[in-house]
């Protein structure tokens, strides 16, 4: 696809070197020559200088040719006559990032009248994150498929849980909840494990099941997740202000810490049932004066990483069972990860992977990177098309780093054998090391003429691991 990016912010930047890394010509419109010059420096892309609603230098960008046109400038206004101007011009689709919370109830409407293909909402899209992880609490991060009925979490491995030092496939036997176990952790190194892979204190895990039959594992491993009644957040941006909301409609307290007066004004008109505090977020004594130590869950979500990091390891530090923190550099993620911050959310990511979604097609009903977009969760609908239904999962030649994690099929949920078959109607989640798939069909190896001796390998392995 040739795709025209406007805007070279930490969104545009990340956009453009994951869609040129999947062979995409990317062109960039930006009027700041630093941010130019940087994407110019580390990526393949074209960078053009000047302003993404001109419609002049929309036709230098060849906007007429183009499939799609997403802007996403630190300006709702912009990114909307950006996206009109394009479409106007010929473009085949737009994308538009829209996150001032006055637009939210109004996005349906303005994507008619805009002609948009697809709206973003980053700020959304990370407080329904959030609230996801809050209402499974022991989890690091949580996500739901199938319309709710599959449920994915990760957990890190601790020395207690009965599963350290079981190899998976005999993990049915210790447990009697039906779960996969699809991607794991170990020394910063990812990989799909098989059924001899042996589970070690430290790991981080990436679970896939029934959402009760998640519950159950959790349960078994000491890991059940606690009610959330009381969070303290600390910054009151747009990501606030939605998960407030959210979270109000819980029945959870909401106290808000924002160092800006003016701020914490609009907040207690915009928010009446949160209580908001004038103060600094990382200061220890007010956290402890506003009885941090009481509370069920903090969320840092200042405009400053340093900020996060340092009043989320104030708030692990006084004993808050559950941890979030907001961070926009993504090389800070594994380190914060590593210092016991038990979640880190980047609005980056998320933003990120709802376009990617969006790209790879109809198809694709749900997209789940993972470990920084080194792995994916990808749901499928299977329809007649298809050229893997009625053929038995042994004999698909799966590659070694793709797995069919599970079928949902009406009112069966399915952990799969390698007897098993996919059938036009289902809903096919699957796991895969960074495989960049857009299609069911993308997963076939080897159907016809039998499989080859490395598939053979990995079907018997796998066949061990998923039939736990």
């Amino acid at each position: 696809m040739y795709i025209i990016i406007v805007g070279a912010g930490k969104v545009g930047l990340a956009l453009a070197e994951n869609l040129s890394k999947n062979n995409h010509n990317i062109t960039i419109i930006d009027k700041n020559n630093n941010a130019l010059q940087k994407a110019e420096d580390n990526l393949e892309v074209m960078c053009m200088r000047g302003n993404g609603v001109s419609a002049n230098i929309l036709l230098k960008a060849g906007v007429e040719k183009s499939d799609l046109l997403i802007a996403v400038t630190n300006s709702d206004e912009v990114n909307m006559v950006a996206c009109l101007t394009a479409k106007k011009l010929g473009v085949k689709s737009t994308i538009a990032r829209i996150r001032d919370p006055e637009y939210a109830h109004e996005l349906s409407l303005l994507k008619e009248e805009l002609d948009l293909d697809l709206v973003i909402n980053p700020e959304l899209a990370v407080a329904d994150e959030i609230a996801n992880i809050l209402n499974f609490s022991t989890a690091i991060n949580a996500e739901s498929f199938a319309k709710g009925r599959v449920k994915m979490i990760e957990i890190r491995v601790t020395e207690e849980m009965p599963i350290v030092g079981i190899k998976l496939k005999d993990l049915a036997y210790k447990s009697s909840s039906r779960i996969l176990i699809g991607v794991g952790v170990r020394n910063d190194e990812v990989f799909v494990p098989n059924g001899d892979f042996i589970i070690k204190n430290n790991d981080l895990i990436y679970i896939l099941g029934k959402s009760s039959d998640v519950y159950k594992f959790c349960k078994y491993n000491g890991k059940s997740p606690q009610k959330i009644r009381n969070v303290m957040i600390i910054g009151g941006g747009r990501i606030t202000i939605y998960l407030a909301k959210i979270l109000m409609e819980l029945d959870i307290k909401v106290m808000i810490i924002e160092k800006d007066i003016d701020k914490c004004i609009e907040l207690s008109e915009l928010l009446p049932r949160a209580l908001i505090i004038n103060g600094d977020g990382t200061d220890e004594d007010l956290l402890k004066s506003e009885n941090l130590m009481d509370m069920d869950a903090f969320i840092a979500m200042t405009g400053m990483d340093e900020e996060n990091f340092m009043s989320s390891l104030l708030a692990k530090q006084n004993g808050v069972k559950k941890v979030i923190a907001k961070i926009s550099r993504t090389n800070y993620i594994n380190i914060i990860k590593n210092l016991g911050i038990d979640s880190v959310i980047s609005p980056k990511l998320t933003t990120t992977t709802l376009i990617l979604k969006y790209i790879r097609g109809n198809n694709v009903e749900s997209l789940y990177r993972i470990i920084e977009g080194q792995a994916e969760i990808v749901e499928f609908n299977v329809d007649s098309s298809s050229k893997i239904t009625n053929i038995k999962l042994k004999k698909l030649g799966l590659p070694k780093d793709i797995i069919i994690a599970t079928i949902v099929r009406k009112n069966e949920i399915v952990i799969p054998h390698g007897n098993d078959v996919i059938k036009e109607g289902d809903k096919i989640i699957i796991i895969s090391n960074n495989k960049n798939l857009s299609s069911l069909d993308d997963i076939i190896f080897n159907i016809a003429g039998g499989e080859s001796s490395e598939s053979k390998v990995s079907l018997k392995d796998t066949g061990n691991f998923i039939g736990m």
